[in-house]
């Protein structure tokens, strides 16, 4: 007599195995601008994050600065140093490490902006658009009257209402005011964005059933409706990392940025217009590149990702 058979149950795949038999996967693969913008921002990432370790100098290290070696043309041009690559600006600092450190600094105030912004932006968007009624019209005016300023006067005015609070203020809280200002002008879209699709969210069935079973309204829109709304929300933020990457540069570029001992892309961009016109345009113009480069990556991986996840294009 043969023993009984034993059924054998297929495993059911891991979140790595499904994500790669996705049709976002299967975009990416197939995009070989997807794939350029990635390397782009992940090498600019890289040379940012490792500075303190790939900078062949340190140019925040005022003791090791020599007034002798500044305005340096880059090494390939005549009188350059091959010690300075791209060359030096007017206080003998080597530009290649300044951009390393630059770009450091302006990511992580993009990066920390853009989260400030989506925790904001997402959470009024869900309480707009789950309750309704006066909480979902006040929300909206705000949003109008946030809507009617140009971004970059707010995040000016905010700027300069905490630097004149606090003058004597460490580079810590010069930072959060700074990223505090640009997330203060950048939640508007995201409410607006979490609230349409929480509105059409709010009346499928699943909602409908965990209301009469008594599931809370903060549960509901926690486990059920955020889930379903993250998909525009990915996209705004890949778009808005540059964005506020190029307002954190153009406010270092009007003075009221970071600190000037902690200099960004926009602070180097600042100060190498004073010698444009002079010859010396390798001090403005490598900062203007790494700034564009970064900005162009990411907008190109937001615009992948916004056709990627749009079931319409598939």
């Amino acid at each position: 007599m043969s023993a009984p058979s034993t059924p054998v149950t297929a495993e059911a795949p891991g979140a790595l195995a499904r994500f790669l038999d996705g049709d976002v996967w299967f975009s990416f693969k197939n995009s070989p601008v997807a794939i350029g913008a990635t390397v782009v921002a992940i090498l600019c990432a890289v040379f940012a994050l490792g500075a303190p370790w790939l900078a062949p100098h340190n140019p925040l290290d005022l003791a090791s600065l020599d007034l002798m070696d500044a305005r340096l043309p880059p090494a390939w041009m005549p009188d350059g140093k091959a010690a300075y690559l791209l060359g030096t600006d007017d206080q003998g600092r080597d530009i290649l490490s300044a951009l390393m450190y630059g770009s450091r600094i302006s990511l992580f105030v993009g990066l920390a902006s853009v989260l400030v912004s989506v925790v904001i932006g997402v959470g009024l968007g869900l309480l707009s658009g789950y309750v309704g009624g006066r909480v979902d019209s006040f929300i909206m005016r705000v949003c109008d009257v946030m809507l009617s300023f140009p971004s970059i006067l707010i995040a000016l005015l905010i700027d300069g209402v905490g630097r004149a609070m606090f003058p004597n203020a460490h580079d810590t809280l010069a930072f959060t005011v700074l990223i505090i200002s640009i997330s203060l002008t950048g939640w508007v879209q995201y409410a607006r964005t979490v609230r349409g699709s929480t509105l059409v969210e709010r009346q499928r069935e699943y909602v409908q059933a965990a209301r009469v079973i008594g599931v809370s309204p903060a549960r509901i829109m926690r486990r059920h409706v955020l889930p379903n709304v993250l998909g525009p929300v990915l996209v705004l933020a890949t778009i808005h990392i540059a964005t506020a990457i190029i307002t954190e540069a153009t406010l270092s570029f009007l003075g009221v940025g970071v600190p000037p001992t902690s200099p960004s892309l926009g602070t180097l961009i600042r100060v190498g217009q004073d010698f444009l016109f002079s010859g010396e345009w390798w001090i403005t113009i490598f900062p203007g590149l790494v700034l564009v480069t970064i900005a162009l990556s990411v907008n190109l991986l937001g615009d992948w990702l916004r056709d990627a996840l749009n079931p319409r294009l598939r």
